[in-house]
């Protein structure tokens, strides 16, 4: 009786682990920033599956003139868009803060980012807002209030750094004790200190990329020793390492593209996976994500393979908050491209397709 005892509640043990296992994953919240010269009108919210890989309940939340590129708060309480335009105000582009409450949207305030074709959004720990303004040539850097709207503006103008080639601010990012800016035209990536309530040049106050790369977007690893930047106009990433004396010198640099390619190219996002190991990159021309591994010790990368993003000019890409799923914003073929993720190889495979006009930005809820 007693082992007979014993079976069914084994039995019954095993009954519930594999009910437990069955539980429908959670779907997750997707906004989605977009150009508006076509069908889109603004900022999108969708529905994405992790269990089946599928985009659905697609929202118009915000319309918006080019949202281009979003942030969400660490909170979750607030939404950022940039309106990537040259006439917000006679300075050049905007950029809208919203309440995010239950999926939906509502506007705060708008200021203006003082350069025209603001592309990038950054939010720091410490209530600051960074803007890259790629037409301006120079990075806005915005208060934010207790209540999430956009307060003092501060300016830092690129175009005074040199006066032979033209500023293109594309990226900043605000690290643990600064900030750092890709600006494309000057082929550097910028680094700036605090100083009382200013921002100013950090005693490394260039990283130096060649003549022609493009710095375009990067990413740190977990404790920021070592920095990837994707270069746009030469279609490389390069690996930079910190050193001691904090400062970062480049150790390598490795190709985007397929030897055999030939065609036009010009890379676009750069995204390392949760668990650091795999680095990810956009190229435009040759429409692939290129896929790396991440050596543990040094940093360094190793080629794994590229995938087809099933479309036309991936723009921005962002990896499901599980790092199950990388998803493609491809912006001419107006489709975001859907690919399961092998944690364990850093591979993709394609799973499915939504159609949206010209989506640019993705991000998770």
């Amino acid at each position: 009786m007693t082992n007979r005892l014993l079976g069914i509640m084994g039995a019954l043990l095993m009954l519930g682990a594999c009910q437990e296992k069955q539980q429908p994953m959670p779907k997750k919240t997707l906004f989605v920033g977009t150009y508006t010269d076509g069908a889109s009108k603004g900022i999108y919210k969708m529905a994405f599956d992790p269990a089946t890989g599928t985009l659905d309940s697609v929202q118009l939340v915000a319309e918006l003139p080019n949202p281009s590129f979003l942030a969400i708060s660490k909170d979750r309480n607030y939404l950022y868009a940039v309106q990537e335009t040259a006439d917000f105000d006679s300075l050049g582009g905007g950029i809208t803060a919203f309440r995010l409450q239950d999926g939906s949207l509502s506007k705060l305030n708008e200021k203006g980012t003082g350069g025209a074709h603001p592309c990038h959004l950054a939010l720091s720990a410490g209530g600051q807002l960074a803007v890259s303004n790629y037409t301006g040539g120079n990075l806005a850097i915005f208060d934010l209030e207790a209540d999430g709207t956009l307060g003092n503006r501060q300016l830092i103008d690129h175009k005074v750094l040199d006066t032979t080639r033209q500023a293109h601010v594309h990226k900043a990012h605000f690290s643990r004790d600064g900030l750092f800016a890709a600006d494309l035209g000057l082929d550097a990536i910028k680094r700036y200190q605090k100083e009382g309530d200013q921002w100013v040049p950090a005693e490394q106050a260039s990283l130096n990329l060649p003549e022609g790369a493009g710095p375009r977007h990067f990413v740190f690893n977990d404790d920021e020793s070592k920095l990837y930047v994707i270069n746009e106009l030469n279609a490389t990433i390069t690996v930079f390492e910190r050193d001691s004396g904090e400062n970062y010198k480049s150790i390598q640099t490795v190709s985007t593209l397929d030897a055999a390619y030939g065609g036009d190219n010009s890379c676009a996002d750069i995204h390392l996976s949760p668990d650091g190991r795999f680095l990810y990159g956009s190229n435009r021309g040759e429409n692939t994500i290129v896929i790396f591994s991440v050596d543990g010790a040094s940093g360094k990368l190793r080629l794994v393979g590229r995938e087809s993003v099933q479309g036309d000019w991936p723009r921005n890409f962002a990896i499901s908050p599980d790092g199950s799923h990388l998803l493609v914003a491809n912006q001419k073929s107006n489709n975001i491209s859907i690919f399961k993720r092998d944690v364990q190889t850093g591979h993709l495979q394609f799973v499915n397709t939504k159609e949206l006009g010209s989506p640019v930005c993705l991000v998770f809820e």
